[in-house]
């Protein structure tokens, strides 16, 4: 009989770091999209706080911290990170569990987001995107979340499939920064 072996979407070829940024994969846990039924947000919001302790995230926000995150995944979406979703989450909005359809990855270092201004369209800088702030954009072709959890460090997630492609985009844009960097 044949055993199958688990694997991490990137499987090995990360941590990278090229000058003065580092891509590391990260296991978030337990991944959930949570959907408000209709006219349930606030009663949404009062059990994720209950269950969870974090607040449900305003658009483009994420709540919470490392190990238990609630990620602005779209209009009236979140991204539930870290623990499995709480019953009581259910007579509230639809739960859709997403644990094997993403690869997420940390961008960190003091040249991040010059990295990151390489491959995506959103204003990077400190004073608009701030810790807490998060979009989904589009990363190269792809489309991505991505969210800065620290001063130099972003969450980028984007489609289990795209695993290679996403390390390969952003190797290329490390590269192009560290090269420009060089005295």
């Amino acid at each position: 009989m044949v055993e199958l072996t688990a694997m991490t979407p990137l499987d090995g070829m990360a941590p990278v770091a090229i000058g003065k940024v580092t891509l590391s994969e990260v296991d978030l846990g337990r991944l959930t999209t949570v959907a408000p039924y209709k006219g349930r947000d606030g009663k949404l919001g009062e059990a994720l706080k209950a269950a969870h302790g974090m607040a449900w995230p305003g658009p483009n926000r994420a709540t919470g911290k490392q190990g238990a995150r609630a990620i602005w995944f779209g209009q009236r979406m979140a991204l539930l990170a870290g623990p499995e979703a709480d019953a009581t989450l259910a007579e509230h909005a639809a739960l859709t569990d997403q644990s094997d359809a993403w690869v997420a990855v940390t961008l960190e270092g003091e040249q991040a987001a010059d990295v990151l201004a390489r491959v995506t369209p959103i204003d990077l800088r400190a004073s608009v995107f701030k810790r807490g702030h998060t979009a989904r954009t589009e990363l190269q072709h792809m489309m991505a979340s991505v969210t800065k959890t620290a001063d130099d460090t972003f969450l980028i997630l984007v489609f289990r499939s795209f695993a290679d492609t996403l390390l390969h985009d952003l190797r290329t844009a490390m590269e192009g920064v560290a090269a420009r960097s060089r005295p």
